[in-house]
């Protein structure tokens, strides 16, 4: 499996000649993420994790595309009644596949970043037993041993603390940031440092990637 991160939280993944991309958000290159996707995960509502018009755009001009999504997210997408039969609700604790890929389904809503600020569904993904995007939350997947972790490293909702406790908790072998858009060099650093040092005490490689940068898994 090839993963390639976007600015931001969106990442796409490509496994035998298929392709399935997660949080094309406004903060991210969502039209070039999503150029010969077959399938699209959403963790949340939030502009930048899903950039409506261009994946609406992305519905139309391609008809091989699917979209998986917290309830909220799929009622506004299914609004464009010709695409609506390509877009899918989801739920914490399901499984699925999506363009060959298979999919598991945890959380089930968004961290808090303030009591007067409505908390909202997300939906947290694993990807084919290995990877998991966690979208804006740092919900520990229950009954599995993640392989490739998707780390929120900086958020509205987060502090340097509760990052470096996911990673810990999770404990997978390799982590990769998400969600670090808002982040200079200087903060940038900082967290890293700190995810990087006490990650490897727990057995996690923590690896930065710039954005358009991909690995193989």
């Amino acid at each position: 499996m090839k993963l390639t991160k976007y600015t931001h939280a969106c990442v796409r993944l490509e496994k035998e000649g298929k392709v399935l991309v997660i949080d094309p958000g406004t903060f991210s290159e969502s039209e070039e993420a999503l150029s010969g996707a077959h399938a699209v995960l959403v963790t949340h509502e939030h502009n930048d994790h899903i950039d409506h018009p261009a994946v609406t755009a992305a519905l139309r001009s391609n008809t091989a595309l699917e979209v998986h999504a917290p309830a909220g997210v799929a009622a506004a997408l299914k609004e464009n009644t010709d695409v609506a039969d390509r877009v899918h609700a989801v739920e914490p604790g399901s499984s699925f596949e999506a363009a060959g890929f298979s999919i598991r389904t945890f959380g089930g809503q968004h961290a808090v970043i303030h009591a007067q600020i409505p908390v909202v569904a997300n939906i947290g993904y694993l990807v084919d037993g290995n990877v998991f995007h966690p979208g804006d939350s740092f919900v520990v997947p229950d009954g599995i041993n993640v392989q490739t972790l998707l780390v929120p490293i900086h958020a509205p909702w987060s502090k340097v603390g509760e990052v470096v406790d996911f990673v810990i908790s999770v404990r997978a072998p390799r982590a990769f940031p998400v969600h670090d858009g808002l982040l200079n060099e200087l903060g940038r650093g900082i967290v890293e440092g700190h995810v990087t040092r006490i990650g490897a005490r727990y057995g996690t490689t923590y690896t930065r990637l710039a954005p358009k940068e991909s690995v193989e898994l």
